[in-house]
């Protein structure tokens, strides 16, 4: 598949989805050929379930008809097929701490994401309505009942079905908040987010940066207002392409990442922790205490407990220079023992280290 005359990949995604705009940001900067077909309730309940062993977004057809899932592992695939310029950084420090970042704004911006999407009455009802018209236009019900029945399943399943209540609802809030005034401070100093070109670090935080902050009413007012730096890093790697970036990283992980870092020790990997006891015990549900606040009742993500092990995978993989560089830095940052406190989370997920090949599975 290497190189300028492949055909286009095809890429079964949504215009207003959090992981389609991930992997379309990072395509348009390896500009590798792709169309984006819209998932259509045809294609959300027949094709791609058969093809990737799950309902999600994005689907990807490569031109041979094998189908992959799952941005990620998705990117890590794809960079052994076009492997330059690399969005990995070479330095084995830098690379680890980019997988961190990345897996930390995947999963953690999730519920923030689709707070400000659904719970505020504009965002939500703009939203269904594209919804409707992109993918349920065949169903022969009123617009405004198909409409309506999007918002409350949203609303259940990924407002108070995630922990989104009036108790966490300021938490939940502040975690958009804090992570616009950290990024607005390292891009103070620098194009992208580890230096003047983009890295896997800057195509995690885009996924909810540009399809849902960027583009949802209320969190895009707040970060026009509050981080306009980040809105034009939005912008400039909606435009980024290889073959007119080149320039370098910073060297080794900047100061400027602080904030974030010891935000992954103090709440995303409690969370990971959380979840892969839940797992392991065999409970559908869990309770969980986050930087002083207690979320109730949150669904357990076998996906996620797979974070946690492919986290300490790529730990483990690193030599051993880079390994004390690193446990050092996750020592300062109150990550290290989180990263450990799980005993063998054991997801079960892709055994066999297929992925992006091996059958997907939903985040609950």
């Amino acid at each position: 598949m290497n190189g300028g005359n492949a055909s286009p990949l095809r890429i079964y995604g949504s215009e207003i989805s959090y992981f389609t705009g991930k992997l379309e940001g990072y395509l348009r900067y390896k500009e590798i050929p792709y169309e984006r077909i819209a998932m259509t309730r045809r294609y959300w309940s027949r094709i791609v379930p058969r093809a990737t062993g799950v309902a999600q977004m994005p689907a990807v057809e490569l031109p041979d008809g094998r189908w992959i899932t799952d941005t990620t592992p998705i990117i890590d695939w794809f960079e052994t097929q076009w492997p330059e310029p690399a969005v990995v950084p070479t330095d084995p420090l830098q690379a680890f701490v980019s997988r961190l970042l990345e897996d930390y704004a995947d999963e953690w911006l999730w519920r923030p994401a689709l707070h400000y999407r659904w719970s505020h009455r504009a965002d939500a009802l703009l939203l269904s309505r594209k919804i409707v018209d992109e993918m349920f236009m065949d169903i022969p019900l009123p617009r405004a009942l198909k409409r309506l029945a999007i918002r409350l399943r949203q609303q259940h399943r990924y407002v108070r079905g995630d922990g989104v209540t009036d108790r966490t609802r300021s938490h939940v809030e502040s975690v958009y908040l804090k992570t616009l005034a950290h990024l607005e401070g390292i891009l103070a100093t620098r194009p992208f987010l580890l230096g003047e070109k983009p890295t896997l670090a800057d195509f995690g935080f885009f996924g909810s940066m540009f399809r849902h902050f960027g583009l949802d009413p209320t969190p895009s007012a707040i970060m026009r207002t509050r981080a306009p730096g980040v809105w034009e890093w939005v912008a400039r790697l909606w435009n980024a392409r290889a073959s007119r970036t080149r320039a370098t990283l910073s060297t080794g992980i900047p100061a400027e990442w602080t904030p974030i870092l010891d935000e992954i020790g103090s709440a995303y990997l409690p969370y990971l922790c959380a979840n892969a006891e839940a797992w392991k015990a065999k409970q559908h549900r869990f309770d969980v205490t986050i930087q002083g606040v207690l979320y109730e009742a949150l669904p357990t993500s076998q996906y996620r407990v797979w974070c946690l092990e492919r986290l300490r995978t790529h730990f483990n993989a690193l030599a051993e220079v880079p390994r004390r560089e690193a446990r050092t830095l996750l020592e300062r940052h109150g990550c290290w023992e989180p990263l450990w406190r799980v005993g063998d989370p054991h997801s079960g997920h892709d055994p066999e280290g297929r992925a992006p090949f091996a059958p997907g599975i939903n985040i609950f």
